[in-house]
């Protein structure tokens, strides 16, 4: 072969190299090959439900107070008990929230259900195992075939922004609200999720639950001239360790009085850990869909790996095992204790190893959870990665808990941590690859 024809062909390598990268660099927008998210079908509880309500398998009832709501609650069984209120005006039905009207948001492992107070529809995002978030609404109004109506474009302005990992996911934002329940945006607002210190948290919600001393944004309305010039020291004494929200809305229009702190604590942990679910397989999918073509372009053989493929699997499972895991979990100084019942309900739902231990046991004095392993990983989410990176995550986590890995970001797992997490994943979780077992 003549120097030119081999510096020509690798020139056109090259070519096809680098038009292959820039496309993969494109791969984050999500409506694009492989995701396609908004013509994708979906495959989730929603979906599940509407084919059961369209075979007569099924029945929403209309309530006269609530519409929807308490039946498709029960349907999608998820606990009054996990409800929250916020009244800060940042999502769909902002003309229905206020301080005195807030939204209410109930959720399980895999659904988010908003309702507000004589709203017109019933708010839901399920995350889906394959494509994310994907959100939906039922139209407040008693008819006889009841339809969930999907929603991409307007939904994805918030939902799939740096905010939920360019992504379609979920967030729960920390504001300083004024008397209206709008945003004072001057003074900036929080994204949070388990990683955020006590004190930023949950500004814009209502907070019912015990914490002692530490100090948090609920229940803080910021109302006088003198506090919207500075919110951040705007006395909010009163808004702690509050058991009664009655005093603040009438609770009565609502299925429960409460605004649980665990739940909320819950919330926030699973907000971002399906996110990040999310973000390792849409990357990982697009990583695998992009070698492919190069591999074909470049006549290399079908299963050949680039090491770029392996660096971006590496890049999206890294955050995800490090969340899965508590790292950078904000340390809890004194014992956290809700209001609602949310604490009992989510602990039994637990699936218990031989000695009765699981990782949805709370912790709550100095961290969320007793055993720092997210209970997400039995989630359908977590099953629905692609091969390489759940592999990849597997891996990881075995390394770490098997005291291989005493970096920093895993300094909070204790030797005990780390065999009792070990020891309820080798018994719990299904389908562990065979080297767990060892």
């Amino acid at each position: 072969m003549s120097l030119f024809s081999f510096a020509s062909r690798s020139a056109t390598a090259l070519g096809i190299l680098f038009a292959l990268l820039t496309s993969f660099a494109l791969a984050t927008d999500f409506e694009q090959e492989p995701i396609k998210y908004s013509e994708a079908k979906p495959s989730n509880a929603i979906t599940r439900l509407q084919e059961r309500l369209d075979a007569g398998q099924a029945k929403l009832t209309f309530d006269d107070e609530f519409g929807y709501l308490p039946s498709v609650l029960n349907e999608l069984k998820v606990s009054t008990t996990s409800q929250t209120l916020v009244f800060s005006k940042t999502s769909l039905q902002r003309q229905r929230i206020h301080p005195r009207t807030p939204r209410a948001l109930y959720f399980n492992d895999d659904v988010y259900i908003g309702y507000c107070h004589n709203g017109d529809l019933v708010e839901i995002s399920v995350a889906d195992p394959t494509l994310g978030a994907v959100f939906y609404s039922l139209d407040q109004e008693a008819t006889a075939k009841p339809k969930f109506t999907r929603h991409t474009d307007n939904c994805l302005i918030c939902h799939g922004s740096s905010h939920t990992q360019q992504v379609p996911g979920h967030m729960v934002r920390s504001v300083y609200p004024d008397a209206g329940g709008y945003p004072i945006l001057s003074s900036g607002t929080y994204r949070i999720d388990h990683t955020s210190p006590f004190r930023q948290r949950w500004g814009g919600w209502y907070v019912s639950g015990t914490h002692g001393k530490q100090s948090h944004l609920g229940n803080l309305i910021i109302a006088s001239s003198e506090d919207k010039t500075d919110p951040e020291n705007a006395d909010n004494s009163s808004g702690q360790n509050v058991k009664d929200l009655s005093t603040k809305l009438n609770t009565s229009r609502y299925l429960t009085p409460h605004s649980d702190i665990v739940a909320l604590m819950v919330l926030e942990h699973q907000g971002m850990a399906h996110n990040l679910l999310t973000r390792a397989n849409f990357e990982t999918r697009a990583a695998l869909h992009y070698e492919a073509a190069l591999n074909r372009e470049l006549k290399q053989p079908a299963d050949h790996r680039w090491d770029s493929t392996k660096s971006r699997i590496k890049s999206a499972a890294e955050p995800l095992v490090r969340y899965l895991l508590f790292s950078g979990e904000a340390p809890l100084t004194e014992q956290i204790a809700g209001t609602s019942g949310f604490t009992e309900h989510f602990a039994k739902a637990g699936v218990k190893d031989s000695r009765g231990r699981s990782l949805r046991d709370f912790d709550l004095q100095t961290r969320l959870f007793k055993y720092p392993c997210s209970y997400l990983i039995y989630s359908p989410s977590f099953d629905a990665l692609p091969d390489e990176v759940k592999e990849y995550t597997f891996k990881r986590i075995l390394e770490i808990l098997s005291s291989d890995d005493t970096s920093r970001e895993f300094s909070h797992l204790s030797k005990a941590d780390r065999q009792a997490i070990l020891e309820i994943l080798r018994e719990t979780k299904p389908n562990l690859p065979p080297y767990w077992k060892g």
